[in-house]
This record gives structure tokens, C-alpha cells and sequence, in this order.
């Protein structure tokens, strides 16, 4: 059974890439629209999960890869893991293009009663650094940010923030004073509706529980998602949308 060899398959990885090829694509195959990004995501992990699982043969011997790719049959490139540094040209690879035009950042929550701060930030915003100096990204910037840390981030960076996404749940109207900042600053302000965590430990592995009988759901702990939009810019159509997911197995 292919769910069997799927199984197989995980037990012997230690990661998982998946990639939801366009959702555009899917249409009709949806049993309901999601109501909320957190339902869409877990959705579009479990039918890609599914689908890919269902052509695995059963041939028991097959080779046993370190880091499997998970794609379905929409994805316009299979990622190739010679070419791939982890998040960092995901995006390219599985789009075919060699520069993105736009990357927000979405830093993973926080501890409880620990505040987001630069020191944070810093890491992850020097790999975009290096993408946008390697003219693999054009322009990069920030979700959720205050305007005291937008202001820090934007004083140590050298490539600085080019927007800034706010959420419509937390405020219904921008802040003086950070609308104030980034006019001054050129920044752009977003807005957006998504939970402050997209995609949870107990999410993913129940889709993976799921859509993989017998699977071993609960080694399984997403790293990073990357979501991804194609628009047409001349008339604001969005041509493409899915997501790139990757997890990591902690074997006991």
C-alpha cells in the first residue's frame, strides 16, 4: 500500500520537505473553502501528503533518503537539495525564477512574557541581507513590528525594511506613531489577517497522522513554511499560491 511505503519512507528520514505546488489548480478538488490561513495550510499539508503517499510503491527496499520532497503533481519544479540552503532558495526553486521580488519575514512567536527584540531579529534578517546583496531578493520586510523595533531594525540594518505588515486582529487603526515613522522612513504598511502562529507542532502532526496511517506523527516538528504568491503585475492578478514546508524527526 502506498500509505505503508509513505511510512516506511518517514521512519527512515531525518526531514521532510513539502511543497504544495499552486492552489489555484486545486480548485474543485476542495471538499470546503478553509476559514481561516491556519485551516488552509493544515488542509494543504494533509492533501499533498495524501496524494504523494498514494504513489509510493511497495517495493520495501527502495532507497531510503535523508531529506525526502514531497510535491504534487501542480508543482511547476521539484526543489532540488544540491541547489537548496535550506529556506533560503526554496522559493526560487520551486517557482523557477532566479529573484524574488518581495519577502516578509514572519519571525516564529516567543516565549511567554519574553518581548521580541533585535537581538532576535538580527539573525534572521542578515540571511535576507545576504539573498538581496546575492540579488536573489529584491526588496525584504517585516510582520508585526512595533515602532520602536522597526526603528531599531531599520538603524542597524544595512539593507533596510521596505515594509512593514500589521495586524488587522491587534489594531483597527495604524499608530500615529508608526504611521508617522514609516512615511519618514519611505516604509511601506501592510496589513494582514494571520494568526501569530500559522502552523503549530499539534497541526502538522495531526495531518500527518492523518494522511499517513501508522506514521509516527509525533517526531515530527515543522522548522519554517514559506507561503508564496506569482501576481501579475500589469493587472494585479495573482497567477499562483502555495507552500513550501519543512520538518524535522527527533527520533527518540
Amino acid at each position: 500500500m502506498g500509505t505503508e511505503g509513505a511510512r516506511v519512507l518517514l521512519e527512515g528520514a531525518g526531514r521532510l520537505t513539502l511543497q504544495t505546488g499552486n492552489l489555484l489548480n486545486w480548485g474543485c478538488q476542495r471538499k470546503k473553502c478553509p476559514a481561516t490561513p491556519s485551516e488552509e495550510v493544515r488542509d494543504c499539508i494533509q492533501k499533498t501528503l495524501t496524494e504523494w503517499s498514494s504513489k509510493i510503491g511497495q517495493d520495501q527496499n527502495q532507497e531510503t533518503l535523508e531529506v525526502l520532497e514531497c510535491t504534487v503533481a501542480q508543482a511547476i519544479e521539484k526543489i532540488n537539495p544540491e541547489e537548496r540552503d535550506e529556506l533560503k532558495v526554496s522559493a526560487c526553486s520551486a517557482l523557477g525564477v532566479a529573484q524574488l521580488d518581495s519577502v516578509i519575514i514572519a519571525p516564529p512567536p516567543v516565549e511567554d512574557g519574553i518581548n521580541l527584540s533585535l537581538e532576535y531579529l538580527q539573525p534572521y534578517w542578515k540571511e535576507l541581507e545576504n539573498l538581496v546583496q546575492n540579488k536573489k531578493i529584491v526588496a525584504i520586510g517585516t510582520s508585526d513590528l512595533d515602532k520602536t523595533l522597526l526603528e531599531q531594525l531599520y538603524l542597524w540594518a544595512q539593507v533596510k525594511p521596505s515594509s512593514n505588515q500589521v495586524n488587522l486582529a491587534s489594531c483597527c487603526v495604524m499608530p500615529p506613531d508608526l504611521t508617522a515613522f514609516a512615511k519618514e522612513c519611505d516604509i511601506q504598511l501592510l496589513t494582514h489577517n494571520d494568526p501569530k502562529e500559522l502552523l503549530c507542532e499539534a497541526s502538522f502532526q495531526e495531518a500527518l497522522q492523518e494522511s499517513i496511517q501508522n506514521v509516527k506523527a509525533n517526531e515530527w516538528i515543522p522548522l519554517w513554511l514559506l507561503r508564496y504568491s506569482v501576481i501579475v503585475k500589469s493587472r494585479g492578478i495573482i497567477k499562483s499560491k502555495g507552500y513550501i514546508i519543512q520538518a524535522k524527526r527527533n527520533a527518540s
